[in-house]
């Protein structure tokens, strides 16, 4: 933790600021141990959270090394952060216009900027990446009990149900992603050709191609991987698409390593679909950074202009989806080093259930 905010301080210190000031849950976590209600400041030789009551005794007990003074929510709560950091250089988080506008009446030297908390997340220390690890196995360990639970006839929420108890059984839970109305993606079919499906009462049919994407918190840090499993006699051009995808993805992570382009990870990914005619089905980046947040930096695109670092958690995820017909992706998060470390070791070959 101490390393940590001595990264938090000097990334501060890059844009002119002194104090670092927490409002989002996943900052204030990283920056302090605690994850809920709660505004963290951070400047140089300690760390306070000013919580509101009912959250004031929960901060005690779960945050590292800190100050906690319990409030009022509402206005008391920003009259007690005012208190602490006036006439300091600050920069915050702070996404709510409202709260924004009222302290920068009493803070002239306040800035908003997420550059100092994506900035050292980018890099994941040990701690972190021993959480991502954990938390991938319990995913592999779902995916083998897809090998025994996927069956004809079963509606895709049905399936959700069970994956969702094995997991909060493993202390693993929904990431509370908004995009999205479930915890998570499972598309048979059809459904499998929308790469962010919502969870029907479809049922399972012989054919079936299903794109199962596990994305799910524990401990704070998110794991997130994608297999796809054929139920039944799948048709030769679903093997087909399969294959591609597998070998796209297998492209993709060889040129994951240090110091190369994130864009050479796309490139490698989507330049092999292209050469097999399925370039224009393949209709989203390769992959994204996983940490705190279910998609943080860096990006894994034809746009980014990110060069990979050692200890950087992304995903490769290249996918084909064929619309009203069939979808396959294949995901794995991996941890950026000279030797590439895979966090998912369940297999990738097509399984048939």
């Amino acid at each position: 933790m101490q390393q940590r905010r001595k990264n938090l301080l000097k990334h501060c210190k890059e844009i002119d600021c002194d104090v670092l000031v927490a409002f989002e849950p996943e900052n204030l976590f990283y920056m302090t141990g605690f994850w809920g209600e709660a505004i963290g400041i951070l400047e140089a030789g300690k760390t306070i959270i000013i919580a509101p009551k009912l959250e004031s005794e929960r901060a005690k007990a779960e945050s590292s090394d800190c100050i906690v003074v319990g409030s009022e929510r509402g206005a008391d709560l920003i009259s007690d952060l005012v208190a602490k950091i006036r006439k300091k250089r600050v920069c915050t988080d702070c996404q709510n216009y409202t709260t924004m506008q009222l302290l920068k009446k009493s803070l002239p030297k306040l800035k908003h900027s997420t550059a100092p908390f994506y900035d050292t997340r980018i890099i994941k220390d040990s701690q972190e990446i021993s959480i991502l690890k954990k938390a991938s196995k319990i995913i592999d360990d779902m995916y083998e009990l897809c090998t025994k639970k996927i069956k004809k006839g079963q509606s895709e929420s049905e399936l959700q149900s069970i994956l969702m108890s094995y997991a909060m059984e493993h202390e693993m839970f929904a990431t509370g992603y908004k995009s999205t109305l479930n915890p998570l993606i499972i598309a048979g079919g059809p459904n499998g050709a929308l790469p962010h499906a919502q969870v029907t009462g479809r049922k399972f049919a012989n054919g079936d191609l299903i794109v199962v994407d596990l994305t799910l918190r524990y401990k704070g840090y998110v794991s997130d991987a994608t297999r796809t499993f054929g139920l039944g006699k799948i048709s030769e051009k679903e093997k087909q698409v399969y294959e591609i995808v597998k070998e796209s993805q297998k492209k993709g992570l060889q040129a994951v390593k240090p110091n190369a382009s994130c864009k050479s990870v796309d490139d490698a990914c989507r330049d092999y679909i292209k050469k097999h005619g399925y370039g224009k089905y393949f209709i989203h980046s390769t992959g994204h950074g996983i940490g705190l947040d279910v998609h943080e930096l860096p990006n894994i695109s034809y746009r980014s202009t990110t060069l990979l670092k050692k200890n950087m958690a992304v995903t490769v995820e290249p996918g084909i989806y064929i619309p009203e017909k069939f979808g396959v992706r294949i995901e794995d998060s991996v941890v950026v080093d000279d030797k590439l470390v895979l966090l998912h070791k369940f297999t990738k070959e097509l399984v048939a259930i």
